[in-house]
């Protein structure tokens, strides 16, 4: 297979979407696939408005046709619906390159966080960018489910991994956090309004709130609650270490499709609280006994009630999260991410069947 990925995120970006491409990129390069990649680097770029970590590229297309025409990829997974996965979706359809999406972010509520517009307002402009993918690739059974009911088609499934080396039950705490008064409730990601940080900054909940991450809402945040200790970004073993020494991870989102911190919090032997939105039930379960392993305790906590959430979470054995945690590898994610490529591919190419003759 010769493979170009184009995406609009990537490093120095720290995301789930980012973390969950450079991992099948590495997996992918291991099994010996040729792979090209389209990313932000190779474009002028600007800082994204009202969040300048994030650069987006300016007017990409002529770059992006010439990278790709040099390449002459057999498939293209466009991973984001930004300026450059518009232009390698534009290549692809001038030139009859078959290519799949994926569906990583919910932009029509993150646009209507940011700007009080309805969401409903931003799903055309999805709905119109993915019609014509090979596959839509999704996370989650619910995300699919949604999208179907929303007229998306060719929903294909997609799941994510974790690097076990780094993020497991076992190893040193953060020195930051090792004194800390407890219950230690932590939260990872990005610091942002689509976050719904408030919910659990606001639960009435005891112990400490902790969160690891950097973004647009940070300095806001910080000085709106200076009770809560701000760590900023950690990764690697760093990230685990916060992540071991939680007693209890928070997910507060209501927007993500997945939650990569969720499965690496699990890893680490930390029970999750969240709502029951997607996302947390697809990998915990209505009964926090995990959506398909069937745990013979719970890992998490799901309830409309955070702070109730937050509270029996507490109480929860390191065990069973690490139990759930472990299930999750980019083997098999990056399996399925080779398989749908590969059936796609397969079927672009095969002969046209030989039309029948009149009786």
């Amino acid at each position: 297979m010769r493979l170009a990925l184009a995406t609009d995120a990537w490093h120095p970006q720290v995301n789930g979407v980012v973390r969950t491409l450079a991992a099948t990129v590495d997996e992918l390069r291991r099994r010996g696939i040729e792979l090209d990649l389209v990313t932000p680097d190779d474009c002028l770029t600007v800082p994204m408005p009202g969040y300048a970590s994030i650069r987006l590229a300016v007017a990409p297309r002529f770059r992006v046709r010439r990278m790709l025409s040099a390449f002459a990829p057999e498939i293209v997974h466009i991973a984001t619906e930004g300026p450059i996965g518009w232009s390698a979706r534009a290549w692809c359809l001038a030139t009859g390159t078959p290519f799949t999406t994926a569906f990583h972010t919910r932009f029509p509520e993150y646009a209507a966080v940011r700007t009080g517009v309805s969401a409903e307002r931003f799903w055309p402009i999805m709905k119109r960018f993915h019609a014509p993918s090979r596959a839509v690739l999704v996370a989650t059974e619910s995300l699919g489910a949604e999208l179907s009911a929303r007229g998306f088609v060719r929903i294909a499934r997609w799941t994510r991994g974790i690097d076990h080396a780094v993020f497991r039950a076992t190893g040193y705490l953060h020195p930051a956090m090792r004194d800390l008064p407890k219950p230690v409730l932590l939260s990872v990601g990005r610091v942002a309004p689509e976050k719904n940080l408030e919910a659990f900054f606001d639960a009435k909940v005891a112990g400490t709130k902790v969160v690891v991450g950097d973004g647009p809402a940070l300095a806001k945040l910080r000085a709106s609650y200076p009770e809560v200790y701000f760590l900023g970004k950690l990764v690697g073993e760093d990230l685990a270490a916060a992540y071991r020494s939680a007693d209890c991870f928070v997910f507060p989102s209501k927007t993500d499709t997945f939650g990569l911190v969720v499965i690496e919090a699990l890893a680490c032997g930390t029970p999750v609280a969240a709502y029951p939105v997607q996302g947390p039930i697809d990998i915990l379960g209505s009964d926090g006994r995990g959506g398909a392993a069937h745990l013979p305790s719970p890992a998490g906590v799901l309830d409309h009630d955070l702070d109730r959430a937050i509270e029996q979470a507490c109480l929860i054995e390191r065990k069973a999260a690490a139990m759930l945690g472990e299930t999750y590898t980019w083997e098999h994610a990056t399996d399925l991410f080779a398989s749908v490529l590969g059936d796609v591919l397969a079927a672009s190419t095969a002969p046209a069947a030989p039309a029948l003759e009149p009786a």
